[in-house]
């Protein structure tokens, strides 16, 4: 059913305005928090849906199988960890991205690689460590993070079943219909 998607945002308006009933100011610093965080994702997600757009149109789903599929070995384990590096945005954005990536066949291991690349090593965070926090913490951060990340993507493919995987992929499939 449809409707069940909208039953979360529902409870958690209904907790919101509970807890503006019952303190008037955090109330109000719960509706701030809310407001500054939707604008947040407009100014992010709308030029990454356009990206998406592009990107299942442009690139043909035999394409990206043989760089990040199956078969892509040692080069789609790199290619996932640059593109998740390179990105831009908050982790949130990757989503979508994941989505498509899904979609076009891309191996469930190196989806997770992209999200962790993603989410740990992004270069404009590796620069920030390395002017704020030292290159010894940046690159020592980096040397743990990248191992944790394919030890990470390899069991947890692993442990997903091969059901479970149709599954996944099956819905990520059905997103566009």
């Amino acid at each position: 059913m449809k409707a069940k998607r909208y039953v979360f945002p529902l409870v958690m308006a209904a907790v919101v305005s509970v807890v503006f009933a019952a303190d008037n100011q955090l109330g109000r610093s719960a509706l701030s928090i809310t407001g500054s965080s939707f604008l947040e994702m407009l100014s992010v997600i709308p030029p990454i849906l356009i990206l998406l757009g592009l990107l299942d149109v442009w690139i043909p789903r035999e394409r990206i199988i043989r760089h990040l599929g199956e078969e892509s070995g040692i080069k789609g384990i790199v290619l996932s960890f640059i593109l998740g590096a390179a990105a831009a945005g908050t982790l949130y954005g990757a989503f979508p991205i994941v989505a498509v990536f899904l979609k076009k066949g891309v191996k469930f291991s190196n989806v997770l690689i992209f999200i962790g690349a993603w989410s740990t090593t992004k270069i404009p965070m590796f620069m920030f460590e390395m002017g704020s926090l030292g290159i010894g913490f940046a690159l020592l951060r980096l040397a743990i993070n990248i191992p944790g990340i394919l030890l990470m993507a390899v069991v947890l493919e692993g442990l997903t079943g091969k059901k479970d995987l149709k599954t996944i992929y099956a819905q990520a499939t059905s997103l566009s219909e």
